[in-house]
């Protein structure tokens, strides 16, 4: 199978260039394995969660409801998600996909991780010290890649253990260290403090702490280990991960309903934006739920950081990772019509990049709340340029830059 681990930041592309229609995406053999092509579904599930994030910064406002604020909803939290997610497989296209790389070869993968980590880390800050009204989530993405290295030998059992152990307990201690953390107003109500960046927003107070999003990515590990070319696997995915979703939306909608005084307390804790928080279980609509309740701890809105929520999205992430792999596979004419979307999921972090640098040079400082219209210009300007880019070039500039940058791993003995 071939992989080009080295070319991109958000997750190694698996695709140079969408392969021509047939071939490898012919019919499932007799012995009831997928074709084995070059998991170009994973660049589309990429480029997917690329739109997801121009949607939630540059769309209209959820709140607006209908049927456009339902679908900008939708990519709210589960986008980021969706990425935190391929970031995991990422590492290992790196480390080396079913089986971790040795030697040499393993001391370089290592020594390339951490680079990107780095370059990740460097990049986003500078970002974010722009003053852009986007919480760059480049910074956080370089932390978990040097947080869950140490993962990358383990297999996929292991792995998906201390993901589920991680969505399990991560949450709560987050919300004992809000409590231990400095707090700023009334007393027993947490408030992020106002100043809090480097490694304390990293780690516990940004908009994606790496403490309740490195699930995402040990679990994305996980999958990458897995036999992706088999349909048994693959079907045992798409079932895990409904029952995931099933599971976090779920148990969150009957926690709010049914637990005594949930709801009114987090009514009550002054973090709603309007309306009921009865939406939570799924919507970050009503707001963000306070630390100063353990109520908030029983929904499974985007960013509520909540075992419940970890679920739920990691599930979706998975179930939308198999849709990809399988219809790439399955339909020529429908891996035709999808190859814009590849092109921009082959160089995601130019395409990360590209919004957030216009954002910023548009003057766009209520997000999300633009016009629709706005949205659009935004996904046809990236769309057409990963388009025309990767008919010419392997990798999209930032992520050729970027194998410049992890060359000296190169001279690792």
């Amino acid at each position: 199978m071939t992989q080009n681990a080295d070319d991109t930041v958000l997750a190694a592309p698996t695709s140079p260039r969408p392969e021509p229609a047939g071939g490898e995406q012919a019919k499932v053999p007799d012995g009831g394995r997928a074709p084995v092509g070059r998991l170009i579904g994973v660049d589309l599930a990429r480029g997917l969660a690329v739109f997801g994030m121009y949607a939630a910064h540059v769309g209209p406002d959820p709140s607006q409801g209908g049927v456009t604020g339902h679908l900008m909803e939708l990519a709210h939290g589960r986008a980021s998600a969706l990425f935190a997610f391929l970031a995991g497989f990422s590492i290992m296209l790196i480390t080396g996909r079913r089986s971790p790389k040795t030697g040499r070869a393993g001391r370089q993968a290592v020594v390339k991780v951490v680079i990107r980590a780095l370059v990740l880390l460097v990049l986003g800050t500078a970002l974010t010290m722009t003053g852009i009204p986007v919480e760059v989530i480049l910074a956080f993405y370089g932390l978990y890649f040097l947080l869950v290295l140490p993962l990358y030998r383990l297999s996929a059992g292991p792995l998906a253990v201390i993901a589920a152990a991680g969505a399990l307990i991560l949450p709560q201690l987050l919300y004992v260290i809000q409590h231990a953390l400095p707090a700023d107003g009334a007393e027993g109500i947490w408030v992020w403090p106002a100043n809090a960046d480097g490694i304390v927003s990293l780690l516990f107070t940004g908009s994606y702490p790496a403490l309740t999003w490195i699930p995402f990515v040990i679990a994305g590990m996980a999958v990458a280990r897995l036999d992706l070319a088999s349909t048994v696997v693959r079907v045992r995915l798409a079932v895990t991960g409904v029952a995931l979703a099933v599971l976090g939306y779920g148990g969150s909608f009957l926690a709010l309903h049914l637990v005594p005084g949930a709801v009114s307390a987090l009514n009550s804790s002054g973090w709603g934006e309007g309306g009921s928080a009865a939406s939570a279980w799924w919507s970050d609509t009503w707001g963000y739920p306070s630390g100063a309740t353990p109520a908030g701890l029983l929904v499974a809105s985007p960013h509520s950081e909540t075992t419940l929520s970890i679920l739920a999205n990691a599930g979706v992430a998975i179930a939308v990772l198999v849709g990809c792999l399988a219809a790439v596979d399955a339909f020529p004419r429908f891996h035709r019509l999808a190859r814009p979307v590849i092109a921009v999921g082959s160089m995601s972090l130019t395409a990360y990049v590209f919004h957030v640098v216009g954002i910023r040079l548009l003057g766009i400082e209520e997000l999300p709340g633009s016009p629709v219209h706005v949205l659009l210009g935004f996904l046809v300007a990236v769309t057409v340029f990963a388009t025309i880019w990767s008919r010419f070039l392997r990798r999209g500039p930032l992520e050729w830059l970027l194998g410049k940058a992890t060359k000296p791993a190169e001279f690792v003995r």
